[in-house]
């Protein structure tokens, strides 16, 4: 690949145009809003000038209701040999264009399994897809040679190629993306009218869960408005959770102890359920998920500090496997946790000591 289109210069669109430009490809912006393209550009993302001829490939980055269209315009133009979406649902864009009577086989849909709370050009980094899974969709028809156009789209944004079917796509995205954002969003919104010495006492498990709510519910709307049966099929189950746990608790408030213990079992059976399916999330890099002890560390709100405390833990030999900071309320201050293997607490946890770290059992 020589050569690229990117049609929408959104979170998405700006960062596949970053890091294809970062490696050499010649990238053309395309936007219809053209102050974003500019951005785009001016963010080193290639160029807002159309191209001379075809490229080799034509990426789309338009919302879902509009990828079809998009698609159908840059096809009938001729303005590249492969096309390529990156919309976060698969099966409905490829039934309006084989319902456009457009020939696909120069078409494979994917989706990059990446992006942030924020939007628009300014969220963009070329780091964005590192690592993470890229799924492709091709079918029979695909050409060989618009599918390695695909592939070497994914190898330059150093992300991990996965091949789905585009419908079972579309289940699995409603049950790990589009479903997790709706109930974040739900449970962001008891908030809204709560008392505030209740908000106050917020910590890092209800920031945790919230923290995808911070979205852009535009940008939701048309996404879920893509995808509404798997996600409601997955609601309908979590509904169902719902419905038993709360007739568990209510059961925990009642005077018979027969019952209370079926509100006890009730209860301990969806947590060892939700146990079992954490377990099955991909741990570092998506290997297999691993078992990691936590150092706490107190740590002051001020410039450099987190950097000390790394350059501590490097010193020790120790590798930092994951980090979470709880910041205090009403105080400069917060607990740093260090997630290291659990042979490496130990050591981590006696040399910060030695250097002046406070460390919380």
């Amino acid at each position: 690949m020589r050569t690229a289109v990117v049609i929408g210069t959104g979170l998405i669109g700006t960062s596949a145009a970053l890091a294809l430009a970062g490696r050499g490809i010649a990238v053309h912006l395309v936007d219809h809003d053209p102050e974003r393209s500019r951005t785009a550009a001016a963010l080193g993302a290639g160029t807002d000038e159309p191209p001379e001829g075809p490229v080799d490939l034509a990426i789309v980055a338009v919302p879902p209701a509009h990828v079809a269209a998009a698609l159908a315009d840059v096809m009938r133009a001729g303005t590249a040999r492969g096309y390529l979406d990156v919309a976060s649902v698969k099966g409905g864009p490829r039934r309006e264009l084989e319902a456009l009577g457009l020939d696909l086989r120069s078409y494979i849909g994917s989706h990059p399994m990446s992006g942030k709370e924020r939007s628009g050009p300014l969220a963009a980094t070329a780091d964005l897809f590192e690592g993470r899974p890229w799924v492709l969709t091709p079918t029979r028809d695909t050409d060989t040679e618009v599918l390695n156009l695909a592939l070497e789209l994914v190898a330059l944004c150093r992300a991990v190629p996965v091949v789905m079917d585009a419908d079972a796509h579309d289940r699995a995205v409603a049950l790990v993306s589009h479903t997790p954002q709706l109930i974040s969003s739900m449970v962001a919104a008891r908030l809204e009218e709560a008392d505030e010495t209740a908000v106050r006492l917020c910590g890092q498990g209800i920031r945790d869960v919230t923290r995808i709510a911070a979205s852009d519910p535009r940008m939701w709307v048309e996404i879920l408005s893509a995808n509404p049966g798997p996600v409601a099929d997955v609601l309908a189950g979590v509904a169902a959770d719902l419905d038993e746990t709360v007739q568990a608790l209510r059961a925990l408030q009642s005077a018979d102890e027969s019952k209370r213990q079926v509100g006890v079992e009730g209860i301990e059976d969806v947590l060892l359920r939700g146990n079992a399916g954490r377990a099955r999330v991909p741990g570092k890099h998506g290997a297999a998920p691993a078992s990691y002890e936590v150092v706490a560390v107190l740590i002051s709100d001020e410039p450099g500090e987190l950097a000390r405390i790394f350059a501590d833990a490097g010193r020790a030999g120790v590798n930092i496997e994951d980090v979470r900071i709880e910041h205090a309320t009403g105080q400069q201050a917060g607990l740093v946790q260090l997630m290291v293997v659990p042979a490496a607490a130990p050591v981590l946890a006696a040399s910060l000591r030695e250097r002046g770290w406070s460390i919380r059992p």
